[in-house]
């Protein structure tokens, strides 16, 4: 087995979390190893070789100062309230040594700096949420998918915020590896193993505003709580002490989403995790869930993320391996 190099690039102010989430997971890989052996080398770097300070103001020390690196295998680049106002030598190199390494992998805002050195033009990339709609707009030849978790574009491979870090790594190790490795390390961090890279970043109750209006937060409430009770308007109306027109338009200016399209939403992550974590059967599901028929919910699946309840389980669900499974430390 051929050791793969992973060079981290460090900067004032990156994301402490950003660093240390990859970094423990290609670390694990190695446990119990001798070094010469171990399928990872990791090495940190910064420009000048000096120490930097996190956004968080933690001290890093890195291994080496960045003219002296290597091309790795996989150069990871992080990120952090430092890739606001990046100092241009940073932008300079990336563009110069970025298309050398086998594997080009960003995490959160890091996607900034890799698209500020030219190196996701024609690509589709992932990066926190808060940030995506910046890097659509400041590059708009890159395609930003800003729900996913993470994303792989040939030797590409970027993430959202903070801990999504952790699943792309534990998904690159899979990778490389296989998934009897990658379970391993998720045992020892006590993680999920592992979200698929397609999953929301998060819920329909974050992605949508709170309401202000009590009555409104109350309903918003009613329909997490409830999936598979009556969520048409007029039913929701009532409850808000409302009329059904003046609800809608109340709604949909208070949270930015239409009443139907938050019920949508909430419906398909409550039938996801149930497909995801559960063996329920699909008939089930699709009751419990507000869809009435299995054919309803496929419509819905198949409008909402491409693919059909059946493909979904297959794909994310326990049974086939796949699925995000809490496990204790070995």
């Amino acid at each position: 087995m051929s050791q793969r190099s992973v060079l981290v690039l460090l900067f004032e102010g990156v994301q402490s979390l950003d660093v240390t989430g990859p970094v423990e997971v290609f670390a694990g890989a190695c446990a119990g190893r001798e070094q010469d052996r171990a399928p990872y080398e990791i090495r940190t770097a910064t420009l000048d070789g000096r120490p930097v300070r996190s956004s968080s103001g933690l001290t890093l020390v890195p291994d080496l100062a960045l003219h002296r690196a290597s091309t790795p295998h996989t150069l990871l680049v992080p990120g952090g309230q430092g890739t606001r106002n990046p100092p241009p030598e940073l932008i300079d190199w990336l563009r110069r040594h970025g298309p050398l390494p086998e594997r080009l992998v960003s995490v959160c805002s890091g996607a900034l700096l890799l698209a500020a050195a030219g190196l996701l033009d024609g690509h589709r990339v992932t990066s926190h949420w808060q940030i995506c709609e910046q890097l659509a707009r400041c590059h708009p030849e890159v395609d930003v998918d800003s729900d996913a978790i993470y994303v792989r574009d040939g030797r590409l491979a970027t993430s959202a915020g903070v801990t999504a870090g952790i699943d792309l790594a534990l998904a690159l190790v899979e990778e490389d590896l296989g998934g009897q490795v990658a379970q391993t390390i998720a045992r020892y961090l006590v993680v999920f193993l592992r979200r698929p890279g397609n999953q929301a970043q998060f819920s329909a109750q974050l992605a949508a505003q709170s309401a202000r209006r009590d009555p409104l937060r109350e309903v918003q409430q009613w329909i997490t709580e409830h999936p598979e009770g009556d969520l048409s308007v007029e039913a929701l109306a009532l409850r808000a002490r409302l009329s059904p027109r003046h609800f809608a338009r109340a709604f949909r200016a208070e949270t930015g989403v239409t009443p139907g399209r938050y019920v949508d939403q909430v419906r398909v992550e409550h039938a996801r995790r149930l497909l995801a974590d559960t063996a329920a059967g699909i008939a089930q599901i699709s009751r419990d869930c507000g869809y009435g028929t299995p054919e309803a919910m496929r419509r819905a699946f198949v409008r909402t993320l491409g693919q059909s309840p059946t493909e979904y389980r297959r794909r994310f669900g326990r049974a086939t391996g796949a699925g995000a499974v809490l496990v204790q430390p070995s």
